[in-house]
């Protein structure tokens, strides 16, 4: 990224501390690594064009107590003032929900919101996830949005972290938001070990043309380049990424907004405060206790 570009972005070396029931983020140009409990990460948002806010939103929260640490980030089909609507939407309920694991209900609840507050034929993909650090349980909701990449620092490797949602009633699960009111959700859990990553982005990443002008990249092409990353920390890693989608498009400029969000789980410890059964909580919360 030259200054020229980096110029556009608020403090792109920023660093920041997400405080207890702070709610960090929005629609507008950024580069900034945030420390949590337990993850770190780097947030990287363009809009397309260089404008001061695009269709992307993205925030992070923290809960009461600094164990819940949750992370959205919504595509929104369109620009302009109905963006700002979403996003100011998405901030108030991110809000409500700051002190709760369960993703369900909050999606069910944006979708209702931006079924009101979208125009005819606008809607978004999203996805949630929330960070337990007592147990380190990732616990994701995925509203039609791209598969996040999982890199497993034990063994070098990468995937594609997907869930296939079970069919209730003939009723499909996990739509784009604002699609189709009333639309159930479902959730899931993966356990996060030291070091590993968490790579979250709006699919202008994976529609990159080759040579601004050919093939998509396409997921598997996105999974193939994170590979050639270094993973030493959530930044080395995301310029990286950036700069090798912006070779394959032949340095032409991104064709729509574009968001990146690297996690890394730094093993440090969760706050100091009693809780008990945390691991039957999280089995609880998803439905995976018995009797």
């Amino acid at each position: 990224m030259s200054a020229t570009e980096a110029s556009q972005f608020e403090s792109p070396q920023a660093e920041h501390d997400i405080r207890c029931l702070e709610v960090w983020g929005g629609t507008a140009a950024v580069e900034t690594t945030l420390n949590l409990p337990g993850i770190d990460a780097w947030v990287f948002s363009e809009p397309y064009h260089g404008d001061d806010a695009g269709g992307d939103i993205h925030y992070v929260s923290s809960c009461f107590t600094g164990r819940v640490a949750r992370f959205a980030v919504a595509d929104v089909s369109g620009h302009g003032a109905s963006v700002s609507n979403l996003s100011a939407t998405l901030r108030k309920l991110m809000r409500k929900h700051i002190n709760y694991l369960d993703q369900t209900g909050l999606a069910r609840v944006l979708n209702q919101e931006f079924a009101v507050e979208a125009d005819a034929g606008r809607f978004a993909t999203a996805i949630l996830l929330s960070y337990f650090s007592p147990t380190d349980d990732l616990i994701i909701c995925n509203a039609g949005h791209p598969r996040p990449l999982w890199y497993h620092a034990a063994t070098n490797t990468w995937e594609q972290l997907d869930h296939t949602s079970q069919q209730a009633g003939g009723a499909p699960n996990n739509l784009p938001l604002g699609l189709i009111d009333p639309t159930s959700y479902v959730q899931f859990a993966v356990k996060l070990q030291r070091d590993d990553l968490m790579v979250i982005y709006t699919d202008s990443l994976i529609e990159a043309q080759k040579d601004g002008d050919g093939d998509l990249l396409g997921a598997e092409g996105l999974l193939s380049l994170a590979g050639q990353c270094p993973t030493e920390s959530p930044p080395a890693f995301g310029r990286a990424l950036i700069q090798r989608v912006a070779a394959f498009r032949g340095q032409a400029p991104a064709d729509d907004d574009q968001t990146l969000v690297v996690m890394h789980h730094n093993g440090s410890e969760p706050p100091r405060r009693p809780i008990r059964n945390a691991i039957r909580y999280v089995a609880d919360l998803l439905g995976l206790a018995g009797d």
